[in-house]
């Protein structure tokens, strides 16, 4: 990775126990959503507004997903704060895209992911990731990356964490795909405390719309 400040770099690879057959099916990229009759005594849901305002309450990470061109195609990435560990054995970690995106098709396709785990000096890498429409046409312009050891999928420079995965399943979550991640490698990279402006000062935390940094305190 090479920019300064980095003291160390882990690096695991990881292959299934059992791989899949070479005939196995790979998962429907948009599966569709189960339907069924809404009872006339049921409470309607909470207003997406609302649910949007109380949620917003619960802090999380921030990272970019990216993927390589699939048939000449461009690389793609979007920025995604629904992202989690999902399983230890097998490895699986799992994000959360909207149905309506123009980006996870592209991301389907290649069939592989990489999860970039972002610092607290990259929210303008973050931003630049969470543009749509026609000022999406090269998200990558000006950033620097490389290919994840096993995908290929765009590695971005200076990030704390990553992880390189082949699309698992992809299940239906109302407006929203649950995707699922197989790991087949990840690293992180530690801090030697002068990483100022680097993804490698700390971890990008989003909370009620705005980007803030984790302090640790003692309990």
């Amino acid at each position: 990775m090479g920019h300064a400040g980095m003291a160390a770099l882990a690096v695991r690879y990881l292959r299934p126990a059992h791989p899949p057959a070479p005939d196995a099916r790979p998962p429907d990229p948009m599966p569709r959503p189960a339907l069924r009759a809404v009872r006339a005594d049921e409470q309607p849901p909470p207003e997406p507004r609302e649910l949007r305002r109380v949620l917003g309450r619960f802090a999380s990470g921030v990272t970019v997903i990216t993927a390589p061109g699939a048939g000449g195609e461009p690389p793609a990435g979007f920025a995604c704060q629904s992202f989690a560990s999902l399983s230890l054995d097998p490895p699986l970690v799992v994000f959360m895209v909207g149905r309506t995106s123009t980006t996870w098709p592209r991301i389907a396709r290649a069939g592989v992911f990489c999860v970039n785990i972002l610092g607290a000096g990259q929210g303008a890498l973050c931003r630049a990731f969470a543009v749509s429409g026609a000022q999406a046409a090269d998200k990558f312009a000006g950033v620097r990356h490389s290919p994840a050891p096993v995908t290929g999928s765009p590695l971005l420079a200076g990030v704390p964490a990553w992880v390189d995965c082949e699309i698992h399943a992809v299940h239906t979550g109302g407006d929203h795909l649950i995707v699922v991640g197989h790991v087949e490698a990840l690293g992180a990279e530690e801090s030697d405390g002068n990483d100022e402006g680097t993804g490698a000062d700390g971890p990008l935390i989003f909370h009620r719309s705005t980007f803030g940094r984790f302090t640790a305190f003692d309990a």
